[in-house]
């Protein structure tokens, strides 16, 4: 399966459903997820596309989150 990315512009538009707050790209056991860092929400990547649907999204662990903001910001 191919890895796929998100362009920087069209990260930098994207929200939080819930929160509405900024989300980072980051990388998670089953690929690449957008992660809101304030509410421990991990949002799917579906081939290429965002899937920004509350009900989709998954808490993270406490592991997890400590993973998730120790990776460098994608540019």
């Amino acid at each position: 399966m191919p890895e796929h990315t998100l362009d920087a512009t069209l990260l930098s538009l994207l929200a939080c459903p819930q929160d509405k707050g900024p989300l980072l790209l980051v990388r998670a056991p089953e690929g690449p997820v957008l992660y809101n860092p304030r509410l421990r929400r991990a949002y799917p990547i579906d081939n290429g596309i965002p899937v920004l649907l509350i009900d989709e999204a998954r808490d993270a662990t406490d592991a997890e989150h400590a993973d998730f903001i120790a990776q460098p910001v994608e540019a």
